[in-house]
């Protein structure tokens, strides 16, 4: 059997690659130090023979006894709440975190994959956003600490494969949702579904006319998959191209949740973009891959998980606390 270590192995994508790789056969190691992910997400997984778990910081020396044939690299903060709360953590696991993997990739002979993002692209200036377009990033703003480690763990992956000859795979992740979300991290659509089951009003940051588009899960998972075992080393956007403005959006959450919410406006965030879109002619073309999901169909799928959530957990405000992680 293929051994294969998933890092973030507790979060919204590392629990799905984990499920997806125990389907296709594989021996999985999931490893996190549960400082955004959740335990919970991977708890139907501990009864398997062929799933290990290790809590661990990656931004530590890795340590892993025996062969392993793959690496994906998922740990790192994603939500803006999570990273502005924690900038430090999240520099580093995109830094000193994706050094340690190539690391042991190297040791150990085996193909990585690093989870890379849209916001390489920064707020763009090139719309949509296709692979060899080099971004409009503000380093030294707030959101410049997610940013920057991305763009770092694209850079060293990179030189590990033309230094070190390391079979390396980048994806650049487009807006993804689905089940497992975090029902408050911030992001648009468990904000927005948070809100109408809540009975509070939808909250649009800006006057609304920035877009998003979003790839459900299951396609997300599928596109990373094909990317690990094709032969193309460069970045590849993985998403859904389906354009819409937030505005827009909203009514679509009041009309799936068959609420009566108001609409209600606050000033964006600081380099907030105002445009996300992917070019996925790229995976079309190696990949043979295009999302198959259509909006309104994940859109319920996610609904009716939040709709499971405990009265506890939809009312809950803050659900993570980094008191354990930050050093000050």
């Amino acid at each position: 059997m293929k051994r294969v270590l998933i890092t973030g192995a507790a979060g919204f994508l590392g629990s799905h690659l984990c499920d997806r790789f125990i389907e296709e056969g594989f021996q999985v190691i999931g490893m996190d130090n549960f400082i955004t992910g959740d335990k919970k997400n991977i708890n139907h997984l501990f009864e398997n023979d062929n799933f290990q778990f290790i809590e661990h910081d990656v931004t530590e020396f890795i340590k892993l006894e025996g062969k392993l044939d793959y690496i994906l690299h998922f740990a790192s903060p994603a939500s803006p709440i999570d990273y502005l709360k924690i900038p430090i953590q999240t520099l580093k696991v995109g830094s000193l975190g994706t050094h340690n993997l190539l690391g042991l990739a190297k040791a150990k002979k085996a193909r990585i994959l690093i989870a890379s993002t849209s916001e390489v692209y920064g707020d763009p200036l090139v719309h949509p956003q296709t692979e060899d377009y080099y971004g409009n990033v503000n380093t030294i703003g707030p959101r410049g600490v997610y940013d920057e480690a991305k763009r770092f763990m694209e850079s060293i992956t990179m030189a590990y494969h033309r230094f070190h000859g390391l079979e390396t795979r980048i994806v650049r992740i487009f807006n993804t949702y689905g089940p497992r979300m975090r029902l408050n991290d911030g992001r648009v659509i468990p904000a927005f579904m948070g809100q109408a089951l809540r009975g509070e009003d939808l909250t649009i940051f800006g006057d609304g006319i920035q877009t998003r588009s979003f790839c459900y899960v299951d396609d997300q998972i599928e596109g990373i998959y094909r990317l690990l075992f094709s032969d193309y080393v460069l970045p590849v956007n993985i998403g859904n191209p389906n354009e819409i403005t937030i505005r827009d959006f909203a009514e679509e959450i009041i009309k799936l949740t068959e609420t009566n919410q108001k609409v209600i406006y606050k000033d964006l965030p600081i380099n907030d973009p105002k445009q996300r879109q992917p070019d996925i002619t790229l995976a079309k073309k190696i990949l043979n891959w295009k999302p198959k999901v259509k909006r309104r169909q994940g859109l319920q799928l996610t609904f009716n998980y939040f709709k499971s959530l405990s009265k506890e957990e939809l009312y809950k405000i803050e659900h993570k606390s980094f008191e354990n992680h930050i050093k000050r």
